[in-house]
């Protein structure tokens, strides 16, 4: 008896792609799906073969030997397996069932219900930058929820135990059957427990928990940054069901510094120099995660020019890679100048050619030139204002003297 073409089998041409495999398989496998067929030997017949054909070309290597030699190069070269039993397909394909879809067929990768873990919980750390650049060991506080050493966990009083849920039967699930679907939920009643508390605890009222103050030494490693974080395995909340407990995950945050500024691995600084340092070069000594280190400014260093000490920045965590420091120079102009000091400036503006202010007379100096100026111009207007009226009075008396020896 020859066996069926494993591209008919999924519905695929033979150029299909895995995403179109995959897709195939899933709805061949739910309309075929032994759940979905009760008692139908043909469908479970069905259901294998799909999975067997997807098997062999959703791998590469199979798929290849299949294209060339068909089922005889499978059988000899061993890639011709073939699913016997159900369950072998659910273990070997269960990834491709979601939890949804698994839940909707009434079953589970393991077959029964696994106990749920705790919850995580977060902590928040402040350092400084020189903490940052080194690694630092701390001390951490965080509020997590411990099992009750009264009830050891149970919720229920001393003496008497928790009573199986009536509403699910202690199964911590219902089940819903519409026709072939079987649809699986959480138990409202107890919540997936399975048990409901009758007789609560005192001390936990019933949670099983009570609140702790846990302290723990954490190591941060060297090149952290704000927003880094960091995982503690199980030093979550505990699990009432048995479960693993969650992870304690530590938030970073770096303080400023006054003087780096941070850009990744890099760090940032802004130094002053006078006119004479920038103009002239020298040596000064900059600041430096370690201390200060002395740095050249060659002569023609222009304002906001960017000299970079190499390696001296942040580490990069878990490589052996250092950033750099980058000193940012700005002239600084002083805002004061002694005699002397603008005596040999303005001797340097005349050697260069430029225009600079004269020296500024005080205010009282100021003061007196210009009132000096003010009465002056008055006392000349004065004047003038006189000149001007004997004139006009002057050619009043000589137009009247002319009338007169016309009569």
């Amino acid at each position: 008896m020859s066996k069926p073409d494993y591209y008919e089998v999924l519905g695929v041409s033979r150029n299909a792609s895995k995403e179109d495999i995959s897709s195939a398989y899933r709805k061949l496998a739910m309309k075929y799906h032994p759940d979905r067929n009760p008692g139908d030997a043909e469908a479970v017949e069905q259901f294998k073969l799909c999975a067997t054909a997807y098997e062999v070309l959703s791998n590469d290597n199979k798929r290849t030997i299949y294209n060339k030699y068909g089922h005889e190069g499978l059988d000899s070269s061993g890639g011709g397996s073939q699913f016997h039993d159900v369950k072998d397909i659910y273990d070997t394909f269960g990834d491709l069932f979601n939890d949804t879809i698994l839940d909707f067929f009434g079953i589970g990768r393991s077959g029964r219900r696994q106990p749920a873990p705790g919850n995580d919980i977060r902590c928040n750390v402040t350092i400084d930058l020189h903490e940052a650049a080194r690694g630092v060991n701390k001390e951490i506080t965080f509020r997590r929820h411990e099992l009750c050493q009264t009830c050891n966990g149970t919720g229920s009083r001393p003496g008497t135990q928790p009573e199986k849920c009536p509403y699910c039967g202690g199964h911590g699930k219902i089940t819903q059957s519409t026709g072939f679907f079987s649809i699986q939920s959480t138990c409202p009643k107890c919540r997936g427990q399975g048990t409901i508390i009758t007789n609560p605890c005192q001390d936990c009222r019933g949670n099983g928990l009570i609140p702790q103050i846990v302290k723990r030494e954490i190591k941060i490693p060297a090149g952290v940054d704000t927003g880094t974080r960091l995982r503690l395995q199980g030093e979550g909340e505990k699990s009432l069901e048995g479960g693993l407990a969650g992870d304690c995950y530590i938030f970073i945050t770096v303080k400023q510094h006054p003087l780096f500024q941070r850009d990744g691995e890099h760090l940032l600084c802004r130094v002053p120099i006078g006119y004479a340092q920038a103009a002239l070069g020298t040596e000064i000594d900059v600041p430096t995660l370690d201390g200060t280190e002395k740095m050249k400014i060659p002569a023609g260093t222009q304002n906001n020019d960017v000299i970079t000490l190499r390696g001296r920045g942040m580490p990069i965590p878990h490589r052996s890679i250092t950033g750099d420091l980058h000193i940012h120079v700005y002239i600084e102009v002083p805002r004061k100048l002694r005699p002397e000091h603008q005596e040999l400036l303005r001797k340097l503006a005349d050697l260069e050619g430029e225009h600079v202010l004269p020296e500024r007379k005080n205010f009282f100096s100021k003061l007196t030139d210009f009132l000096s100026e003010f009465f002056s111009d008055k006392s000349e207007k004065k004047e003038e204002t006189k000149e001007t009226k004997k004139d006009n009075n002057s050619s009043k008396n000589n137009e009247t003297k002319t009338r007169k020896n016309k009569k």
